[in-house]
């Protein structure tokens, strides 16, 4: 399991036996980690990752609180992280978007407009490395739901949104433990893109299987 991961769980654990509660403060982060035997550098990555579903609310200035979700509420939030690693539909979720998206590119490569491929730089353009996961994880949707239109196959359309629609918490969760998620993500966007302004859909289509193969198999690292 890794470190973060670890870390959640063991704050899971004072949630469940009642040193937090909704509302409570956290102990300062230094006096955390100790009494969790963690890195200040795990403990700094759980309560990102806390606070991006809701369950920590980090207050500048203040300290870091348990939000006001009654505990059951709280237990549910936190229970996706011990999903992913459990539920093996989303690893096949994944195997089938990595059959069909990379042929709807193929399609696109073929069909794509001069305008098309200018929005999709102008997507790409907007995310920084400031971007939060949440942030990175809507601009990845929307490009790639963009470059799907472009295949002029609505039902073909319809199923890759439906595939990559039901995998946005993994990639949240990858975006918030994986190093550098941000970087890597708008590389292969670019390389996607310059292959399709190429017309190049040989290309086109190995890159994004490159890119869908990379989130399935940090998936499949973080379940073993």
């Amino acid at each position: 399991m890794a470190v973060t991961d670890a870390a959640i769980l063991k704050i899971k654990e004072m949630i469940l036996s009642g040193q937090l509660g909704p509302g409570d403060r956290l102990p300062p982060e230094k006096e955390l980690s100790e009494r969790l035997g963690l890195s200040r550098s795990s403990m700094r990555e759980a309560v990102k990752a806390l606070e991006v579903i809701r369950v920590l609310d980090v207050r500048r200035g203040d300290g870091t609180y348990v939000t006001s979700l009654e505990p059951r509420l709280l237990l549910e939030a936190m229970s996706f992280v011990v999903d992913l690693h459990d539920d093996s539909s989303i690893l096949e979720l994944f195997a089938v978007r990595r059959i069909l998206e990379p042929a709807a590119v193929a399609l696109a490569a073929a069909r794509v407009t001069d305008a098309a491929v200018r929005d999709l730089r102008a997507q790409i353009d907007s995310v920084g490395h400031s971007t939060d996961v949440e942030g990175l994880v809507a601009h990845d949707l929307e490009f790639h739901r963009a470059i799907v239109g472009s295949a002029g196959n609505s039902y073909l359309a319809s199923l890759i949104e439906s595939l990559s629609s039901n995998t946005v918490r993994a990639r949240i969760w990858r975006g918030l433990t994986q190093e550098n998620s941000v970087g890597r993500t708008l590389a292969e966007h670019r390389a996607i893109v310059d292959a399709l302004e190429r017309g190049d859909a040989e290309l086109a289509q190995a890159l994004t299987l490159v890119h869908i193969s990379g989130v399935e198999q940090w998936l499949r690292d973080a379940a073993a």
